[in-house]
C-alpha cells in the first residue's frame, strides 16, 4: 500500500510541474516491471488522456490511453469506473455511438450514473439530438448532489437553445445558470473546466495583433497569428471562429469552412460557427451544404424566424419551391417584427403567384403583408398584380387606386394601371396611364415598350409605336423584348432588312436576358423572306 501511495505521490508531483511525459515514462518504467498491474494501466490511461486534452498542445494520444484503459478492462471486468475512462477516451476520439455505448455498459456496472448521463448528453449535443441531450441532463441531475455545477450550465445552455421564444423555459435556463455559479465550488471538473477558459485572456495580445493584421492588409501574418494562437490553446472554439472569418474574409472559403468545423467539433452550440459556415457554403455556391448545417442550426434554434427565412431562400434558389414555402410559412409564424415578417409573407406569395400559379394564396400573404405594413407601395403593387392574375379586375383597381392615394406620382402604379385597362380594353384610359407613367418617370422602359405594343397592335400607329420602342432601348439596351416588337414594327411595314436587324438583336440580348421564347424570335426571322 506504501508503494502505490509513493508512486501516486510521484505522479502527482511531475504532473504539478507540468511534465507530463516524464510522468508517463515514469509509469512505463513501472509496468516494465509489473506489466499487469491495473492500477497502473489506469493511471497511465489517465496520463495519456491529460496530455491528449492539454491546451497548450495539439498532439494525439487518445489511442494510447484507450489501449491502456482496455488492459485494465480485461482484469477490472465488473469496473464501472474503467468503462466510464474508456466511453470518456471515445467521446474525445470522436466515436460517439461506441461512446454512449460504454457509458451505459459504466451505468450498468454501478458506475457514476450522474456522470455517464452527462456524457451520453454531450455525446448527443454533438450527433445534433438536443432535445435527448436535455433528457440527459435531467437524468444526470437525478444521481448528482452537490457536484452539480456542468450538469446545470449544460442545461441552461440547451434550455436558451431550444425554447427560444418560450419565456418560462427560458427563466428556468436562467435560474439553471445561477445554480451552476452556486455549485461551482462543488465541482472539481467544472472548476478545471472554467480555469482552462480563464488562460483565454492570454492570447488576446495575440489576437488583437491578428486583427490589426488584417485590418491593414496583411492577410498571411493575421492568419499566422491565429494559428499560433490555436497552436496554443487548441481547445476553444471561439479561436476557429475567428480563423474561419479571416479565412472568409479573405476570400478563402474552403480553409474558412475546415475553421468552422472543427469550432463545432468543440461546441456544438457554437451559434457564431454555425453562422460562418452557411455563409461560406453559400458564397462557395453549394446550397447543399448550406441547407444541411441550417437544418442542424434550426434543430437549436427551431423558434428562430431569420434562420427559416434564410433556409426558405436556398430551398427556392435550387428550385425546391414545396420546402421553401414551408419554411416561409414557419417563419411568418413566428413573427418576429411586422416589417420583416410583411418581406417574407411578400417573398411567399411571390412564389405561389409566379411559381406555384396559386394566386389565392398569393392573394392571402400579400393581404397579410397589407395588414402588417399598410403603406408599403410594393405590397399594393403585388397585390393589384395577382387580383389580375386572378382575373379580379374590379380589386386590382381598387388595390391601385389606393396606392396612388398614397403616391400619386408612382410611375410603377400608372403602368400597372395602364396594363389593368388594357386587359379589360379600355384603349383610352390604358394610354392615359402609361402616359402619366412616363411624365414621372420618364425612363421607365416597360412603360414606354407597353404603349407601343398599344399603338403596333391595337390602334397600328407604327410610327407611334416605334418611336415608343426607340425610347425604351435608349432607356434599357438590354430590354430584347423592345428589340423584338421594334422588329415586329418594321415587319409591318415592309421593311424586311431592317425588321431582321431588330429581330437578331432581340435574339442575342434574349441569349443572356431569357426574355422571350427564342423559337418565336426564330419563327419571326424565318417568316420574312418565305
Amino acid at each position: 500500500m506504501e508503494d502505490i501511495k509513493k508512486i501516486e505521490r510521484e505522479i502527482n508531483k511531475l504532473t504539478k510541474k507540468g511534465e507530463i511525459q516524464q510522468a508517463i515514462e515514469y509509469c512505463q518504467s513501472l509496468l516494465l516491471k509489473e506489466p499487469s498491474d491495473t492500477n497502473l494501466h489506469i493511471r497511465l490511461g489517465d496520463l495519456y488522456l491529460d496530455w491528449h486534452l492539454d491546451i497548450y498542445q495539439a498532439k494525439q494520444y487518445i489511442d494510447e490511453a484507450i489501449t491502456e484503459y482496455q488492459k485494465a478492462a480485461e482484469v477490472l471486468i465488473d469496473n464501472g469506473e474503467i468503462y466510464y475512462k474508456i466511453g470518456l477516451a471515445l467521446y474525445h476520439k470522436g466515436e460517439l455511438d461506441k461512446a454512449i455505448n460504454y457509458f451505459n455498459i459504466s451505468s450498468d456496472k454501478g458506475g457514476n450514473k450522474a456522470q455517464n448521463y452527462y456524457m451520453i448528453s454531450n455525446c448527443l449535443k454533438r450527433k445534433d439530438r438536443f432535445q435527448d441531450a436535455l433528457e440527459n441532463v435531467n437524468m444526470a441531475l437525478k444521481y448528482a448532489f452537490f457536484s452539480t455545477s456542468r450538469l446545470h450550465y449544460s442545461k441552461s445552455r440547451l434550455l436558451n437553445a431550444l425554447y427560444f421564444k418560450d419565456y418560462k423555459k427560458r427563466f428556468l435556463a436562467y435560474i439553471e445558470l445561477i445554480l451552476s455559479y452556486i455549485t461551482l465550488p462543488f465541482d472539481k471538473e467544472a472548476k478545471k473546466n472554467l480555469k482552462s477558459k480563464l488562460k483565454w485572456f492570454q492570447i488576446l495580445p495575440t489576437l488583437f495583433k491578428a486583427d490589426s493584421y488584417f485590418a491593414s492588409g496583411q492577410i498571411e501574418l493575421a492568419f499566422e497569428c491565429y494559428s499560433k494562437a490555436i497552436d496554443k490553446m487548441p481547445g476553444f472554439s471561439a479561436l476557429y471562429v475567428a480563423l474561419g472569418d479571416t479565412y472568409r474574409r479573405a476570400g478563402k472559403l474552403e480553409e474558412a469552412i475546415i475553421e468552422y468545423k472543427m469550432a463545432l467539433w468543440i461546441d456544438s452550440l457554437c451559434h457564431s460557427a454555425y453562422s460562418g459556415i452557411v455563409q461560406a457554403y453559400e458564397e462557395l455556391g453549394d446550397y447543399d451544404n448550406a441547407i444541411n448545417y441550417y437544418q442542424k442550426y434550426i434543430k437549436i434554434h427551431p423558434y428562430n424566424a431569420v434562420l427559416h427565412s434564410n433556409i426558405a431562400n436556398l430551398y427556392f434558389m435550387k428550385g425546391e419551391a414545396e420546402k421553401a414555402i414551408s419554411h416561409y410559412q414557419s417563419a411568418i409564424s413566428i413573427n418576429p417584427k411586422p416589417d420583416w415578417t410583411s418581406i417574407v409573407a411578400q417573398t411567399l406569395g411571390y412564389i405561389q403567384q409566379n411559381v406555384i400559379k396559386n394566386t389565392d394564396c398569393a392573394i392571402a400573404n400579400y393581404q397579410m403583408a397589407h395588414m402588417l405594413t399598410p403603406k408599403e407601395i410594393d405590397v399594393y403593387i403585388s397585390l393589384g398584380s395577382a387580383f389580375y392574375d386572378n382575373e379580379d379586375y374590379k380589386n386590382a383597381l381598387i388595390v391601385y387606386r389606393r396606392a396612388l392615394e398614397l403616391e400619386p406620382k408612382n410611375s410603377r402604379i400608372h403602368c400597372n394601371l395602364g396594363y389593368l385597362y388594357w386587359g379589360m380594353g379600355d384603349l383610352d384610359e390604358a394610354i392615359k396611364e402609361y402616359s402619366l407613367s412616363i411624365k414621372y418617370d420618364p425612363t421607365y422602359d416597360i412603360a414606354h415598350n407597353n404603349l407601343g405594343v398599344i399603338y403596333l397592335d391595337d390602334l397600328v400607329q407604327l410610327q407611334k409605336a416605334i418611336d415608343c420602342f426607340n425610347t425604351a432601348i435608349e432607356c434599357n439596351p438590354n430590354y430584347a423584348l423592345a428589340y423584338y416588337n421594334l422588329g415586329r414594327s418594321y415587319a409591318l411595314k415592309g421593311e424586311n432588312v431592317e425588321a431582321a436587324k431588330y429581330f437578331q438583336q432581340a435574339m442575342d440580348v434574349n441569349n443572356i436576358t431569357n426574355e422571350i421564347d427564342p423559337a418565336d424570335i426564330q419563327e419571326r426571322l424565318n417568316n420574312l423572306f418565305n
